[in-house]
């Protein structure tokens, strides 16, 4: 999973791509490739095309470091947009190929965005969220068992979950068109 990193990482990252720096490249690949993989994964469901999004991803990251704004957000959140969009381009591509109608294809796309953002939430959220919500959803803990699992109170663990699950319903709002640079307006 990739961790956020810290604004001025994101900053120098994007001089280093502008100046050429194929270590630069390296290292945003090994940092963000697991979640751009991921997350065009989770929206075509075909590891090769999945694999194709990544290559696609971090070729425009290379070609076009200038396109990254970092007064307008993180490099992960701005790299997330780009490849959710780029999945969906696919998708409804491969979708029209194969002559779905307009609902079915749009459909798959609403469903492909919800599970795509629920992801990258949970992959985003704070860690002591995120815990809770695998102990009590994945391994089935009612909010006394995870206090317990966490050593926290159990007023603490009701809040976790709370949170998280505030966080996770997010998920089903619709998005906001993104822009041609993949930031969301």
């Amino acid at each position: 999973m990739a961790t956020p990193a810290p604004p001025r990482w994101d900053r120098k990252m994007q001089q280093r791509l502008a100046r050429g720096e194929e270590a630069a490249l390296g290292e945003l690949y090994d940092r963000y490739a697991s979640l751009v993989h991921s997350l065009a994964h989770r929206v075509l469901d075909d590891d090769e095309a999945a694999n194709h999004i990544t290559r696609e991803v971090f070729g425009f990251l290379w070609e076009n470091p200038d396109a990254y704004d970092p007064r307008r957000g993180s490099l992960r959140s701005w790299i997330a947009a780009l490849t959710q969009r780029r999945a969906v381009q696919r998708l409804r591509h491969a979708e029209n190929r194969g002559r779905s109608s307009q609902d079915e294809i749009e459909a798959k796309v609403r469903e492909a965005n919800t599970a795509a953002r629920a992801d990258f939430i949970v992959t985003s959220m704070p860690a002591p969220l995120r815990d809770a919500l695998e102990l009590a959803y994945f391994r089935r803990r009612d909010y006394r068992q995870t206090a317990a699992d966490l050593g926290v109170t159990e007023d603490e663990a009701r809040r976790r979950l709370r949170l998280g699950l505030q966080l996770l319903s997010t998920a089903m709002a619709p998005a906001a068109p993104a822009g041609l640079d993949g930031w969301q307006r």
